[in-house]
Parts: structure tokens; sequence; C-alpha cells
């Protein structure tokens, strides 16, 4: 992955190549690499481990246990959890057999597909979360102080503004449930 021209940093000698990395960025910017291929790993293998489902599996989990009704739009589910419809179909189906979701035909929009958490669902990422989150604060958060987590956060949001400027997969506030009057 070269990153740095062979001669050193800077425009290539007719200036109109590429803007090479200095040696701080190319230090800032394979940290970030190690970072995004090391760490979903890690939180994958420990939730294969502990509670037989990989990572994506129990995002998807637990984006629908934070929806009121426990649903979601596939549509929506798929941006949140930054899928192709292909992949979260795929793994729906895996997770409908282990009983774990089920998928309905939206009754709004029939051309939509609701994702539903069941209740074996909702005790699986009850009983996955406390595990989850030690583990998140194992590998990241307790690594860090309350000034660099702000930080991090800040520059993570400086790089998904760029690469997800609608922020498509920030998740979604849950909405009020339809079902549950709250007049009062």
């Amino acid at each position: 992955m070269a990153v740095t021209q062979p001669a050193g940093p800077g425009p290539a000698p007719d200036g109109r190549g590429p803007r090479w990395l200095d040696e701080e960025e190319r230090a800032a910017w394979l940290s970030i690499v190690r970072i995004t291929s090391t760490l979903p790993a890690a939180l994958d293998a420990a939730l294969e481990r502990d509670e037989g489902l990989n990572y994506f599996e129990y995002i998807v989990l637990a984006m629908l246990s934070e929806q009121p009704g426990l649903v979601l739009r596939m549509s929506e589910l798929a941006a949140v959890t930054n899928a192709s419809l292909s992949r979260l179909s795929h793994v729906a189906k895996r997770l409908e057999g282990r009983g774990l979701m089920r998928r309905e035909p939206d009754p709004q929009d029939g051309r939509a597909t609701n994702a539903f958490l069941t209740e074996a669902g909702l005790a699986k990422v009850r009983h996955a979360a406390p595990g989850h989150v030690a583990e998140v604060r194992s590998l990241v958060l307790d690594a860090l102080s309350r000034a660099q987590l702000r930080q991090v956060r800040a520059a993570n949001d400086a790089i998904l503004a760029r690469i997800d400027p609608d922020a498509s997969t920030q998740p979604i506030t849950p909405r009020p449930d339809p079902r549950e009057d709250t007049r009062s």
C-alpha cells in the first residue's frame, strides 16, 4: 500500500501528480487502517465466542432493539448498519432461521419490508449486550481519557461528514410507537 512517494512526501516533480503523504499523515492513515481492520475482528471474535453471533448480526439485532415496536424497514436497517440490502437480506434469513427476527411486508407500503425483532431476538441481544459493552470498554473506551474520547469523536465526525454527508449510517433516533397513546 504505497501512500508515500518513493522519493519522499510532497507533490510529484511535475506538480500534477498525487499529493503524497508526509510521515505524520502516513502514520495517522495507517493507524486508521489498523483500527478499522482489527477492532471489528476483535469484537466479532468476542461475540462469536460468547454469544454465537457475529458482529454484524449483533448490530442488526441491537438496532432493532432500540426501535419502538422492535421494528424497522429493511431499507432503514440496511442504512444504519452500513450494509447493502442484499447482505442484510442474507443475514436476516439466517437470523430468521434462528428465530431471532422475522420479516413481513409493510402494511403501509407493500413495496417495502419490515424487520421485526422477536422475543427470542430481544432476549439474545439483552443477554449479549453486557459482554459486548464490557469488550468495547476494555478495547476502546477505557484506553482513552474523556478529552481523548471527545477528540476521537470530533475526528470521526469530520471524516464521516465527507464519506456519509447525509448521515445515512447514523443510528436512527427511536420513533414514538404509534401503538402507544402519548396524549395526556
